[in-house]
């Protein structure tokens, strides 16, 4: 059995908030959790969606696997560069903003059959 991976880097959203997306495919089929993204209302769900079909598309040409056969058997979000920025605020002072971002891998692999 292979293993089959994507990832995306530098996904202008905090791991925080894609590791709730990700959490709810994490173990479950490839055809299962690209429609269980479809309809997830967050931020984060359409470029996970992305990333699952992109890692599908490996699977099929690189190593001619059937998407039928793939589960998600590892998904993660990492901390990518963090981006300070500074508003100035009341009285002379000025507050940081943390634009964060993130680094998310998926693994599939295929069913033993």
């Amino acid at each position: 059995m292979q293993d089959i991976q994507a990832k995306i880097r530098y996904l202008s959203l905090s791991a925080q908030k894609v590791r709730i997306v990700i959490d709810m495919v994490r173990g479950k089929s490839a055809n299962e959790a690209m429609e269980i993204l479809r309809f997830v209302n967050k931020r984060a769900a359409a470029p996970v969606q992305k990333l699952v079909a992109s890692a599908v598309a490996n699977a099929e040409e690189n190593f001619g696997v059937s998407r039928d056969d793939l589960y998600v058997e590892k998904i993660t979000a990492d901390e990518a560069p963090t981006r300070k920025w500074r508003r100035f605020g009341a009285r002379g002072r000025f507050k940081p903003i943390l634009r964060r971002s993130s680094h998310v891998t998926i693994i599939l692999r295929e069913r033993g059959v």
